[in-house]
């Protein structure tokens, strides 16, 4: 992966309620809701931890969310559930929101936000284990999006997808 971070004022804030959310646009209706209607609860019941792309501390120009998550054994890719243990579930860390403001597509926000999740997820991974990151691609170019930063196809559900937390190693190792 290539950190292609345009601004160097962009940093990574946890939702607060000073961000501007109303004024966030990605073009994914769902994803523009999630952010307006649902984030805030999300965070306040401890259900997601949403982080903020943002350079002025208000203005959002991008977003995702983390969340502890659980999958089965047989959902896993054979190649990789044959280095697991064969407990019936197996601890991940659930990228299960990223998203890009229409005004910074293309300027490598989208690429830093999932940087800066795999970065959090292998921090926290040392305190709480997690055998990768599980993304749900919410269409195809999306799930084109992971495939290109090595997200492996789960056999059996449609547009789900993990990184190994061993190649999210090797990232920031």
């Amino acid at each position: 992966m290539h950190e292609k971070r345009t601004d160097p004022l962009l940093r990574l804030e946890l939702l607060h309620e000073r961000h501007d959310r109303e004024g966030f646009t990605c073009g994914v209706g769902a994803l523009d809701s999630y952010i307006k209607s649902q984030a805030g609860q999300d965070m306040r019941k401890r259900v997601a931890t949403v982080y903020i792309a943002t350079t002025d501390g208000i203005a959002i120009d991008g977003f995702h969310t983390l969340s502890q998550f659980a999958v089965r054994l047989p959902d896993i890719p054979i190649a990789l559930a044959k280095k697991l243990p064969r407990y019936p579930m197996m601890p991940a860390m659930l990228l299960g929101r990223l998203a890009v403001s229409l005004e910074r597509r293309g300027q490598g926000v989208g690429e830093w936000l999932l940087i800066e999740a795999l970065r959090t997820a292998w921090a926290i991974s040392s305190q709480a284990a997690s055998i990768g990151v599980i993304v749900d691609a919410k269409d195809e170019p999306a799930r084109r999006f992971y495939l290109k930063y090595h997200f492996i196809p789960l056999p059996d559900i449609d547009k789900r997808l993990i990184l190994p937390m061993d190649r999210i190693e090797g990232l920031f190792a």
